[in-house]
């Protein structure tokens, strides 16, 4: 019989992980496994699944990210805050940094508010990636309805860790059927690599209204780097200054841009919902076969 594996139940703003620490004991799991952890009707449930890995670049944690479809993923802002806590919290220090494969996040922690520097924002087209070359990539070619009345149209693209299209509207977020439009321009051939679909409304000189489709997860109650693509699209478009609040339905984060360095600060809480174990049969050897 498998070794109960432990996890944390966590989220920030909503979007929910499970935490797995694997430093000391390595776990091996297939996308069929993510998948049935991350099914919120006959497993756990989560957005995405955190593993807990040593680091190679001397950061103090290493975090492997899976998406609920059971791919992995480079960049998670609200786990970012999760884990920050966790890990500042073991070593009793406020500042820590986080390895990802979108490369190191330095955090500080104050109680239940994490602030993550994710870094500089990408905005070369090859470098979001889009499959066609863009040379101003704050509004590309790309609509969804009637060419003379579109839907949707002209968003502004950017990767913040993972590649994100970001759609400005006039009315609210909600009223749009983002369940509908987001698996088609998630999936769109613009996007080789898939992409993050945000609806954002600016609703005030310093504030923005966003809705999100996830990559690889669905529509979601926050998701942080989207909140980051949407800041640092805006302040490019003029709409916002470099200091911005994104109210996502799951609550707010606060999004400064620094002008010094272009490093994109993310400051919002998070929350430990429990913990558990993982059930034996998923960890069986005829599970990830």
């Amino acid at each position: 019989m498998a070794d109960a594996v432990p996890y944390l139940k966590m989220n920030g703003l909503g979007n929910d992980f499970v935490v797995i620490d694997v430093r000391t004991r390595p776990l091996a799991l297939n996308a069929d496994q993510v998948r049935w952890i991350a099914d919120r009707e006959q497993g756990i449930g989560c957005d995405q699944l955190i593993l807990l890995e040593p680091s190679h670049q001397g950061a103090d944690i290493f975090m492997r990210i899976y998406n609920a479809e059971g791919g992995e993923v480079d960049a998670c802002g609200n786990a970012s805050r999760c884990v920050a806590a966790l890990v500042a919290e073991e070593l009793s220090r406020d500042k820590v940094v986080i390895e990802t494969n979108a490369g190191l996040l330095p955090s500080t922690v104050s109680g239940k508010v994490v602030t993550v520097d994710m870094g500089v924002p990408k905005f070369g087209w090859d470098q979001i990636p889009l499959s066609e070359e863009f040379h101003d990539t704050r509004g590309i070619e790309l609509q969804v309805g009637p060419i003379d009345a579109p839907v949707l149209h002209t968003p502004s693209v950017v990767n913040v860790g993972n590649p994100h299209a970001v759609f400005w509207v006039r009315n609210d977020p909600d009223e749009y059927a983002l369940d509908r439009f987001g698996p088609l321009l998630e999936n769109h051939p613009m996007f080789p690599e898939r992409a993050n679909i945000s609806l954002a409304q600016v609703v005030a000189p310093d504030r923005i209204k966003v809705r999100v489709w996830e990559r690889g997860a669905g529509l979601t109650r926050a998701c942080g780097t989207a909140a980051c693509a949407v800041a640092v699209a805006a302040a490019r478009k003029g709409l916002v200054p470099r200091e911005v609040q994104i109210d996502l339905p799951g609550g707010t984060l606060d999004m400064h841009w620094r002008e010094s360095d272009d490093h994109i600060l993310m400051t919002g809480d998070w929350t430990l919902d429990g913990e558990g174990q993982l059930p034996a049969e998923l960890l069986a050897p005829e599970a990830a076969e």
